[in-house]
C-alpha cells in the first residue's frame, strides 16, 4: 500500500521539530455540483529545515507523536517571508 502525498504551504513553524501545512483539497459540492476548495491543516515532521511560507510536499508516515503522522519530504518552492 502506498502512502498518501499532498502539496501544501507551511503556515506555522512555531514548534521545535514540526510544522503546520495547509493543503487545499478541491471537492465537488453534493447538491450544487460546484467545485469547492476545502483547506485541511496537517502537522508534519520537519527534518529538512523548511521555513514559514515554503511550498512543500508532505507524505504520510508512522506516528511521531499523538498529532504528527506526516513528514516533509521536499521543498517545492522556496519563498521567504518579507521578500
Amino acid at each position: 500500500m502506498s502512502s498518501k502525498k499532498f502539496k501544501g504551504k507551511i503556515v506555522s513553524a512555531k514548534m521545535q521539530k514540526s510544522v503546520v501545512v495547509a493543503v487545499e483539497l478541491p471537492r465537488r459540492h453534493p447538491i450544487y455540483d460546484k467545485i469547492v476548495k476545502n483547506t485541511r491543516r496537517f502537522k508534519a515532521r520537519n527534518e529538512i529545515e523548511a521555513v514559514l511560507g515554503n511550498n512543500v510536499l508532505i507524505q504520510e508516515c508512522k506516528p511521531f507523536s499523538k498529532d504528527v503522522t506526516w513528514k516533509v519530504v521536499e521543498v517545492l518552492d522556496s519563498k521567504e517571508k518579507g521578500k
